[in-house]
């Protein structure tokens, strides 16, 4: 008999093991710093159905709350999905001190060179 026995049941050894994971690799796994031009541009896929219907583009200088249609809740489920996104975590009062899309953008950048 090859495989040691525990009751009926024979022992699994390394060799033989499939070990399943939830995603812990990708966490080990050194991610690159995201670009700015990655930044900027989920910013402003995210922030487009904001758009006022004047049509003005949405630039580093747009200011969120001023110039687009948007109001408060909509601002932080976004910084929430941004978050997710760039595995980042923006405090509140930081939050609360961004008001165009260039200090949004910086912030996510900062704290991604902090990982």
């Amino acid at each position: 008999m090859s495989d040691v026995q525990t009751g009926s049941l024979p022992l699994r050894t390394a060799q033989n093991m499939i070990v399943e994971n939830d995603d812990f690799a990708d966490t080990l796994v050194a991610r690159r710093p995201p670009s700015r031009g990655e930044v900027m541009a989920e910013i402003c896929r995210q922030l487009e159905p904001f758009q006022t219907d004047d049509g003005a583009a949405i630039t580093g200088a747009t200011v969120i709350s001023k110039d687009l249609s948007i109001d408060s809740l909509a601002v932080m489920d976004m910084v929430m999905d941004l978050e997710d996104q760039f595995d980042v975590s923006i405090p509140m009062n930081v939050v609360a001190e961004i008001h165009t899309v260039d200090e949004l953008a910086d912030t996510i950048l900062s704290l991604s060179a902090r990982r």
